[in-house]
């Protein structure tokens, strides 16, 4: 059987412009046991999903960090990743809507898969 964070990653993003409705508070914390390795922070009063992964180098928080982005341009939706020595750090938030959608937490469970 799938883990529920396959799952969610198999789900198709769906457009979402100003005034889609965001993820309720409910929601949120069951697709957040889905993904138990993200967390929500609060940045300027806009919450977020975020994951560090670590790697053995720079070279592999690199090629992670360019998998998250072919993952992102081919959805059209485009993360915050910092990237260091032996570690990458990934935020996921819709900016039209100001917080977070379901889209985010798809591409999250995305960014695990491509981090493994």
């Amino acid at each position: 059987m799938d883990e529920p964070a396959s799952e969610l990653a198999r789900e198709d993003c769906v457009a979402c412009r100003p005034g889609s409705p965001k993820v309720a508070a409910e929601e949120a914390a069951s697709l957040l046991a889905d993904l138990p390795e993200w967390t929500v922070a609060s940045v300027a009063g806009i919450d977020r999903l975020t994951c560090r992964f670590a790697f053995p180098n720079f070279a592999g928080a690199l090629a992670f960090a360019n998998r998250v982005g072919e993952l992102a341009d081919a959805a059209d939706h485009h993360p915050e990743i910092t990237i260091e020595w032996g570690a990458a750090t990934v935020s996921w938030w819709t900016h039209s809507i100001g917080g977070l959608h379901r889209n985010d937490f798809i591409m999250a469970a995305r960014t695990t898969q491509a981090g493994r």
